[in-house]
């Protein structure tokens, strides 16, 4: 316990978010035949799998212990977070010493503890895996096919939720304003403002229709929870498919406890999604060193010929 000398009263431990779940079970159908034996995590943007961003992105947020939530045949994820000695040794020899540090520089990014996911039984089940790892600690989820790209000097979504957690010691997602057309494809919050960026949630709800909700403030997978999240996953009814919904839970808990939301400025990609995906490479190419120039030119070249057609 912490002693508050000034006013001779005992104050709870401040707890700082250090782990994060990465739900990574999901079948990939959108992109089939590609996933049929490649992950959808594991799928390319430009010259690093999807999983990369995330991780990178729970690094910078200060998260030591990533709980990977996996399904069968998911061990992909696994080998490439592993030592490769053989490609290691080659790099070396070869002189190849950028790559050699790359490589390193992924499989020394975090601790990476796999737990399997044995049924798809939803999102919320997906969590509730990593509940033995986490034990009574606070989390980040992030979600394995969503990319935030933050530009320079500017804090990652999931430092910003940790930041305001390690301030409120309250759960805290990111959200983002959509149009009508795009309620249903998300989970809203129903929000208060209290300053700029920030809000209080007063409940969640799972992909509603236009007129069951007058929020736009979805969902786009980015979350800090403290460890009472659980406890609520575990009493959960499941829905019609039998999937526990992380959102039921996430409702029960704004009516228990101070449950806070907050934007964002990074650059959100859906890439579990075709156009998503292929929009992530290249908004994401046009900021590689090596290719930002030579795919601008191309772009600038395909528009031309398509105003001519």
């Amino acid at each position: 316990m912490f002693l508050d000398l000034g006013s001779g009263n005992t104050r709870k431990p401040m707890h700082k978010v250090k782990k994060a779940i990465i739900p990574a079970a999901g079948l990939g159908t959108r992109f089939l035949p590609a996933t049929k034996t490649v992950p959808k995590e594991m799928l390319t943007i430009v010259d690093a799998p999807i999983i990369f961003y995330v991780v990178e992105e729970a690094i910078r947020a200060g998260i030591e212990d990533i709980v990977l939530i996996q399904g069968r045949g998911k061990t992909a994820i696994e080998d490439f977070f592993d030592t490769s000695y053989e490609l290691e040794d080659k790099l070396q020899k070869d002189g190849k010493i950028h790559l050699f540090e790359r490589l390193v520089k992924i499989r020394e990014m975090a601790n990476i503890i796999s737990v399997r996911q044995k049924q798809p039984l939803g999102l919320g089940h997906a969590v509730l895996c990593g509940e033995k790892v986490v034990g009574r600690d606070p989390f980040a989820v992030l979600l394995g096919d969503e990319i935030m790209v933050s530009r320079a000097g500017e804090p990652t979504t999931t430092e910003i939720l940790a930041s305001h957690f390690n301030s409120t010691q309250s759960s805290t997602v990111a959200v983002m304003q959509v149009s009508d057309q795009e309620v249903s494809k998300y989970g809203i919050a129903d929000v208060i403002p209290l300053k700029e960026s920030l809000f209080k949630v007063k409940g969640f709800i799972e992909k509603p229709k236009p007129h069951q909700t007058t929020s736009r403030w979805a969902l786009p997978g980015r979350y800090v929870f403290t460890s009472e999240i659980f406890s609520l996953l575990k009493s959960s009814t499941p829905g019609v498919l039998g999937e526990i919904q992380l959102t039921d839970s996430m409702n029960e808990l704004a009516k228990k406890a101070d449950f806070f939301a907050a934007t964002f400025s990074s650059e959100r990609h859906d890439a579990g999604d075709k156009f998503g995906y292929l929009k992530a490479n290249i908004e994401i190419g046009l900021r590689h060193p090596e290719l930002q120039v030579e795919l601008k030119n191309y772009l600038i070249q395909i528009a031309k010929k398509l105003e001519q057609q």
